[in-house]
């Protein structure tokens, strides 16, 4: 029987990433604590978060024991289903409170955008992946029309923290491509020139998040509520924290999205400064391990991946962790691995498994 059993578990953990796998279920512990905690007044999430993570962890183990090759064969596919679905959402989504972001396939809704955080990057790996034998200024055009007709119709709808993050797994392909950086500055001042004219663009809320970050005061009770009671969570939290279960702003009901986009600011109330030191460092181990799986993968398509997918995770952390601080505008980002939700825990897991896959084939792919 304890063979069968070593045997069993040998098979169950065969291609799991340990250092991932423990980074990922502390974060997911603290994360559901932290849920319980923010929502303690309806225990029915803890549950439906329990439902997301024992769903989560089924994809990020299949997708783990999936070749890269194979990986790779889903990359057009996945582009183009998405691709089509962000068209249709455009033609025939359903708007909800302003925004169109939802396709309604009768039982359900779906939001195709979220296809696109991992549809991006396997798209450009494969593309990177497919002329690396003579790559030349015309791949990083095409790479970047590649990446700016879904950005576009994600921003369209309105979605700007979506379409951020497919902006940035995009970008980070191209970068770690071999992007020069005399091209990278040229993009650089000619976005800070474009300036007025994407203010311009930018619809009337996303403005008015600009400005309030400026100055969150000026409209407390509106625009500025959600960034003047985050920092004031984050800052009676102090060194050590109040307390799990001791949160008075997040137990008055204080902060907004208290269980999703800003639970961040639920964990430092809580837990002090010395609570979000520990939690920086384990985003540390995270985006530290993703990047040593991209240094040692074998191919040019695996190192692209592994480093789309890494930058991915540490994007996620930045932007969600600055908005609830109050330094980055308010987007709908959620904190990896914290934050309450099926669709984003499911996405987050599926990169996970992709960079476990990198990591336990290496030996087997082939260039």
């Amino acid at each position: 029987m304890p063979t069968f059993i070593n045997r069993f578990l040998n098979r169950l953990t065969d291609h799991l990433d340990g250092p991932l796998l423990v980074i990922a279920g502390l974060l997911l512990l603290i994360g559901t604590a932290t849920v319980y905690s923010a929502t303690y007044t309806t225990l029915s999430r803890v549950p439906s978060q329990i439902l997301n993570i024992a769903t989560a962890f089924a994809v990020m183990w299949v997708v783990a024991r999936t070749q890269p090759t194979t990986l790779m064969r889903f990359a057009v596919p996945l582009y183009v289903i998405g691709l089509v679905l962000l068209v249709l959402v455009f033609l025939f989504g359903v708007k909800v409170n302003g925004a169109r972001r939802w396709l309604s396939i009768g039982f359900t809704r779906i939001q195709p955008s979220e296809i696109m955080k991992i549809a991006m990057p396997l798209m450009l790996a494969w593309y990177f992946h497919k002329h690396e034998a003579a790559l030349r200024f015309k791949h990083y055009v095409v790479a970047a029309l590649i990446l700016i007709v879904p950005f576009g119709l994600i921003a369209k709808q309105p979605d700007l923290g979506t379409a951020i993050l497919v902006g940035a797994a995009g970008f980070f392909v191209i970068f770690f491509a071999g992007l020069s950086w005399k091209v990278l500055v040229g993009l650089l001042v000619a976005g800070g020139s474009a300036l007025p004219f994407l203010w311009n663009v930018l619809h009337d809320y996303q403005r008015k998040r600009i400005l309030t970050l400026l100055d969150p005061s000026s409209d407390p009770l509106g625009a500025g509520y959600h960034i003047i009671q985050s920092t004031i969570a984050i800052g009676s939290g102090g060194p050590l924290g109040k307390g799990w279960l001791n949160g008075t702003q997040t137990h008055l009901e204080f902060i907004p999205e208290r269980h999703t986009d800003f639970i961040f600011a639920v964990f430092s109330e809580e837990w002090g400064l010395l609570g979000n030191i520990v939690l920086l460092v384990l985003y540390f181990f995270l985006v530290g391990r993703g990047l040593v799986i991209a240094t040692n993968a074998p191919t040019l398509f695996s190192r692209l991946l592994a480093a789309a997918v890494t930058g991915l995770f540490f994007t996620c952390a930045f932007v969600n962790m600055g908005m609830v601080a109050g330094i980055l505008p308010v987007v709908g980002v959620p904190l990896p691995f914290m934050s309450y939700g099926g669709t984003a825990l499911v996405t987050f897991a599926l990169g996970l498994g992709i960079l476990m896959s990198i990591q336990s084939h290496r030996m087997l792919v082939k260039k």
